[in-house]
């Protein structure tokens, strides 16, 4: 791993200072490729341009935004909580980027290779959630704190159903380390899903759709864990005026965009790894077919990023699609249909696995 390349030569500390800072150098770009990315996504959807005055095509106007809101005035309302204020959108980013910790890029490349992988980023996305109430409670706007109490009840509910298809997986394979799912992924795009040759004969055939139905259930409740449409409750701009982040301006609204972003990819990054083999390649590695072995890491990272980024492009298409459900449809989906079919998956599988 990374880490360990690293702290031969520095030294342990050093070696993880850089390695904590490795995906910055990741998440930056993504979120300013993926707000240009979205523009056009839904310009096209709509039939029209979307930005074309700055850069070619419009590819430098994100930059300019970036540095509009580097340059804006810090404005903090007199009667908010100026501590919690200031330190929210830091804690809904580092809830997000600590998230990045156990994502495996490639084989050479994870932050850190934890056993109960899947479970710590579910766990430490909680930060997301006290961030997020924070802000709505600090902001001392009615409007930020509906807001705020909308998120924390999203994403709690919508957690359960995406930790019991987690189960499913777990009851299959026997680990929730995200590299070991990965490499039980390998070989070829068919034992995606699957897990390779952890089940066969009629069992795969049962398995299949069972697969497929828990891959669109945790697809979906990642959506809500993420607040994207038809999820968008939180934000809700035509009722709560942004929601929990009326109250930001500047560099610290910038934080709750990119922790935003930083969350499409994680949670993007987390389904590919579970369902669609991880940083493995569907059609074989060129590395390995003319000799040249340090060009496979390279390879299964330009899978990777290219499975994670196809899951947030079909975000923003079902953003630009669906209309926005009220709060207590929101409810129904998860507690009335979610949750009991990704339970009914979870003993079916199980009882296969038994037998």
């Amino acid at each position: 791993m990374i880490f360990d390349y690293i702290s031969s030569f520095l030294g342990a500390i050093p070696a993880a200072v850089i390695a904590g800072l490795v995906p910055m150098v990741f998440i930056i770009p993504f979120a300013l490729f993926a707000v240009y990315w979205e523009r056009k996504v839904s310009a096209h959807m709509q039939d029209r341009l979307g930005p074309m005055r700055v850069g070619y095509h419009g590819f430098l106007q994100t930059i300019a935004d970036i540095l509009k809101l580097i340059q804006k005035e810090d404005i903090v309302a007199s009667a908010a909580d100026k501590p919690l204020f200031n330190i929210a959108p830091v804690l809904t980013f580092t809830g997000s980027y600590a998230a990045f910790a156990a994502i495996p890029f490639s084989s050479a490349y994870i932050g850190a290779n934890i056993d109960l992988g899947v479970l710590y980023i579910i766990g430490v996305s909680g930060l997301v959630v006290a961030g997020l109430l924070m802000a709505g409670w600090a902001s001392n706007n009615k409007y930020s704190l509906l807001g705020a109490m909308r998120s924390a009840a999203q994403i709690v509910s919508y957690e359960i159903p995406t930790v019991i298809v987690i189960l499913t997986l777990f009851s299959m394979v026997g680990t929730l380390n995200l590299y070991e799912l990965s490499e039980l992924q390998s070989s070829n795009m068919f034992n995606w899903m699957i897990f390779g040759g952890t089940v066969t004969g009629w069992k795969k055939i049962v398995l299949i759709p069972l697969m497929f139905a828990a891959f669109l259930i945790i697809y979906l409740t990642t959506l809500a864990e993420v607040n994207r449409t038809p999820f968008d409750i939180p934000e809700a701009e035509s009722e709560l005026v942004s929601g929990y982040h009326t109250e930001y301006s500047g560099m610290k609204f910038a934080m709750f965009f990119l922790a935003e972003y930083a969350n499409m990819f994680a949670v993007s990054a987390i389904v590919t790894s579970l369902f669609l083999g991880g940083y493995h390649s569907p059609f074989g590695y060129l590395g390995n077919t003319i000799g040249i072995t340090w060009l496979v890491p390279i390879e299964q990272f330009f899978w990777f990023a290219f499975k994670g980024i196809a899951l947030v492009t079909v975000q923003m298409w079902l953003r630009w699609t669906l209309p926005r459900l009220r709060v207590d449809q929101l409810m129904v989906v998860c507690w009335k249909y979610l949750i009991p079919l990704s339970f009914l998956i979870f003993l079916i599988v199980s009882l296969l696995m038994v037998l």
